[in-house]
């Protein structure tokens, strides 16, 4: 039974998210290199723009707010199952390598196998996907065994190790690939959101669609697995099967937005906290709070960045990173 003053709080956090959300989109449709007057923006929405003010917004500006909003909220619940099925603070879909994994299998993907234009979109997120897969499962079992299961602390050390050697065969592929093909690869590592075509919207909304409402449909599930092993199994929780389930959900995730926007890190690991610490630790109330706090603060880490260095900007994984990485540091400073 949740107390009627944390659902009260929970439901005024999420219209106060809801609000920002949509304000910061307001401020994001009118704002880039290609300026769009504010008060034209209802009506272009409405078909009555120019040809200009039409191609900015509905094939520039809205496919680029989209993909980083849904890109946000994956990472965001993604970065909760992960946290919640370790039971450690610390995990990240970009911390314990997931990226990584799925950085290299993009990588080899666009290097070296041939790409047909129609496939290429819709493929990303299966590749990422295996490539994250791969990698999880290593980590996985590098980091459990069968007297004391799953360590949360070694799995993320294990996961900074693997994080550390892809990046080593990321550097050895862009040593034998061509120069344009490099400048791809180095901007996707830089977290610079590329994916922004309604295709690639098209890609990814799938997986979200099914992945976000399953993730919150094992929400008891997960507040069980934050519980110490014995009471898991008490209750009558099968620890390794859900785990593993949960696992896939939070790495197809990542993968799936992370193939469309670049190495982004850190939104995984700060929505979830910040849910948490509004919310309380129910996933119930904590995984729908991350989700739009993940949204919001990739679109205003995008929105901010495309501002500051023009035509390009700085790339959106640059702008969270500086806010993530101190955020960690105080993270690790508060666990010692």
């Amino acid at each position: 039974m949740i107390h009627p003053a944390v659902i009260r709080k929970y439901r005024i956090t999420a219209l106060a998210l809801i609000a920002l959300i949509l304000a910061t989109i307001v401020v994001s449709m009118g704002m880039g290199y290609a300026k769009l007057s504010y008060d034209r923006l209802i009506p272009t929405l409405l078909g009555h723009g120019t040809f200009k003010e039409h191609f900015v917004l509905f094939s520039v500006r809205l496919p680029r707010i989209v993909i980083t909003l849904l890109s946000g909220m994956a990472l965001a619940v993604s970065g909760s199952i992960l946290q919640g099925i370790t039971r450690n603070d610390l995990a990240d879909p970009g911390i314990i390598g997931i990226n990584s994994g799925a950085g290299v299998a993009i990588a080899v993907f666009f290097l070296f196998l041939p790409l047909g234009p129609g496939s290429f979109v819709y493929l990303l997120p299966a590749v990422a996907f295996a490539g994250a897969l791969a990698t999880a499962a290593l980590i996985y079992l590098f980091s459990a065994s069968r007297r004391t299961g799953m360590q949360p602390v070694k799995l993320v050390l294990t996961g900074v190790g693997f994080s550390m050697a892809l990046s080593g065969v990321m550097i050895v592929l862009i040593s034998s690939a061509e120069r344009a093909k490099v400048d791809f690869i180095s901007r996707w590592l830089a977290g610079n959101v590329w994916g922004t075509d309604w295709p690639f919207i098209l890609a990814i909304a799938p997986w979200l669609a099914i992945l976000i409402p399953f993730a919150w449909f094992k929400a008891n599930r997960l507040n069980v697995l934050g519980l110490s092993e014995p009471a898991a199994v008490g209750v009558g929780v099968a620890i390794r099967s859900e785990r593993l389930v949960l696992l896939g959900v939070a790495v197809a995730l990542a993968a799936a937005a992370i193939s469309v926007t670049g190495g982004i890190a850190f939104i995984g690991l700060m929505a979830p906290h910040i849910a948490k610490a509004i919310v309380g630790p129910r996933h119930q109330l904590s995984i729908p709070v991350a989700m739009l706090i993940g949204g919001w603060f990739l679109l205003l880490a995008d929105t901010i960045g495309r501002q500051v260095v023009s035509p390009d900007g700085i790339p959106a994984g640059v702008m969270v990173a500086l806010i993530g990485a101190p955020y960690f540091m105080y993270l690790l400073l508060k666990r010692t």
